[in-house]
């Protein structure tokens, strides 16, 4: 037998009323209360009956994940972090997958699954700005990512283009001039992508560096998929057209290491020879071979305020307040891969 919420009421010393309003996130409990009733959830491991829960409240006790792939590491690792939050607040998570295909997005927001959850997160990739009415939709919905701005939900983001000037200005200060940077196409059309997005901050820091352009060390990837491959595979053709280069800014971790291990192959030290820097601060980059520096996006703050504003559009009434951005504070983590022998913050 599991425990009850009887049980958790005895060890917080609290009433089973009590008990039910921390688990359905009532506002007016004080914070020290809160506290010893979520201790006593994690003591007892404490499950809630969320099907008990809707037919008296009309809820699901379940939010939804919709995420393009969890085969990619960041993906993977947000959707960790969003159900830790989630569970906190005693709530289960349904995790679905679209494949980044624009059916499948619009189907995860106006589809039939949605009405049997309280609340959606949504992080789509193949829908654009010009979709952002796709999202007005009845039920709570949070936008995660960057790829529609300005629409009727709240958004929760990470600053692209500043983080990765600061990436780009860690190499500058370290001595580097000639810093490639792999995953994106100089002529990109879509402004919003993420691709564009960090391209902009690397070509900010070059300039306000006084650092010269060189178009020749701008690399895409094929299909402009960011994996160990297409990072490998860029770094490999650079080294072989005679390129000159002293850094790589990998436009997420997952292509950084496949530029680490094309390195290793065409006999390049790192970071003797050439730096690299990453980006979303995966778990693996902190044991590739060197260490590889990134920048950290704040991925559990992320989730933590995605889900605490869903909850917040769950339980709201009258009417609604409008949509709100919000993007977490970013950090530069240095590590091997430029110089580092220990982790550091900025």
């Amino acid at each position: 037998m599991g425990a009850t919420m009887h049980d958790v009421a005895r060890v917080a010393g609290v009433s089973i009323k009590t008990v039910s309003n921390v688990i359905n996130d009532y506002p007016h409990v004080r914070p020290g209360t809160r506290d010893r009733v979520n201790e006593a959830i994690e003591q007892l491991d404490y499950r809630p009956n969320l099907s008990a829960r809707g037919l008296r409240s009309g809820r699901t006790g379940v939010i939804g994940l919709a995420v393009p792939s969890l085969r990619e590491n960041y993906f993977a690792e947000l959707a960790d972090e969003v159900i830790r939050a989630a569970e906190k607040r005693g709530l289960g998570v349904m995790v679905e997958q679209t494949s980044g295909e624009r059916e499948a997005e619009l189907r995860a927001v106006t589809g039939n699954r949605p009405r049997f959850l309280d609340g959606l997160l949504f992080s789509p990739v193949s829908l654009g700005q010009d979709d952002a009415e796709a999202l007005a939709v009845d039920g709570p919905l949070v936008l995660l990512g960057e790829r529609i701005f300005g629409g009727p939900t709240d958004h929760v983001t990470m600053h692209n283009t500043s983080s990765s000037q600061a990436a780009v200005e860690h190499l500058l200060e370290i001595g580097r001039r000639r810093i490639a940077l792999v995953g994106a196409d100089l002529h990109g059309r879509d402004e919003a992508s993420s691709a564009n997005l960090r391209l902009k901050g690397y070509l900010r820091a070059l300039e306000q560096a006084g650092v010269p352009l060189d178009p020749a060390l701008v690399r895409p990837t094929a299909m402009l998929r960011w994996n160990r491959a297409g990072g490998a595979a860029a770094t490999h053709l650079m080294v072989r057209e005679g390129v000159d280069f002293d850094a790589v800014f990998a436009l997420n971790d997952t292509l950084g290491l496949g530029v680490l291990r094309a390195l290793r192959e065409e006999g390049l030290r790192v970071p003797d020879d050439v730096a690299v820097i990453g980006f979303d601060n995966i778990d693996e980059s902190n044991y590739s071979v060197p260490s590889m520096s990134t920048v950290d996006t704040g991925r559990a703050e992320i989730a933590a305020i995605a889900v605490d504003r869903l909850i917040a559009r769950i339980n709201e009434k009258g009417e609604r307040r409008p949509p709100e951005t919000v993007k977490p504070a970013f950090r530069i983590v240095r590590r091997e891969s430029t110089g580092f022998a220990d982790t550091t913050t900025e």
